[in-house]
């Protein structure tokens, strides 16, 4: 690239992202009447906890919800997860009671619902594990739209790549946002008793 275009190409990027940024705006300002929003997240379910007990979507409800999705046999992502969620509990104290925290398992071959219990074990006891038929699984991971499959290994087991977010759930059910796990617990149970 000569020296004489650089500058032209540095300010066709900037003014690529300037427009991309002030679509974004008018869109969330509702500017854009009659556009399509984005795809509701969540939706029906029927899933069964470490209990043994049915849950649906209906069963959240009158609570804020946080879900998690992963699975048991996941080396560090889920487990760090988990602990970070009972910590926010650990934090929200007698408020946890107002709070669902669940982690959906996205590999429901080996996830059932005696390992989910023993799995949970190590976590605050709020935490509800959910798992089901790989039909019943697939139906939920479809609804939150989580990315989740299956990766062979070298020793002809297998992991799961997935996606890692936290969603936080309003009372109804509704998709509110990503929750953030990355700071202090006290600054998470804060922000969530917003929602309580």
């Amino acid at each position: 690239m000569s020296s004489s275009t650089r500058p032209l190409v540095m300010i066709a990027a900037f003014a690529g992202s300037l427009a991309i940024g002030l679509l974004l705006v008018l869109w969330l300002s509702g500017g854009f009447r009659g556009v399509a929003a984005p795809a509701a997240v969540g939706g029906p379910f029927q899933l069964t906890d470490q209990s043994g007990q049915q849950v649906t979507e209906q069963s959240l409800k009158g609570k804020p919800s946080l879900v998690f999705f992963g699975f048991t046999h996941c080396p560090d992502i889920c487990p760090t997860a988990l602990f970070e969620m009972s910590e926010v509990l650990r934090a929200l104290g007698t408020d946890a009671d107002k709070l669902n925290t669940v982690f959906v398992s996205v590999d429901p071959e080996r996830d059932t619902a005696p390992i989910m219990k023993d799995y949970l074990s190590s976590f605050d006891p709020h935490l509800k594990g959910l798992t089901g038929t790989p039909e019943q699984v697939a139906k939920v991971i479809t609804g939150y739209r989580v990315y989740a499959k299956k990766v062979p290994t070298k020793d002809g087991d297998y992991t799961m790549d997935h996606t890692a977010l936290i969603y936080l759930m309003d009372k109804d059910g509704k998709f509110v946002a990503p929750f953030n796990l990355k700071r202090k617990p006290e600054e998470a149970a804060t922000d969530l008793k917003r929602y309580l």
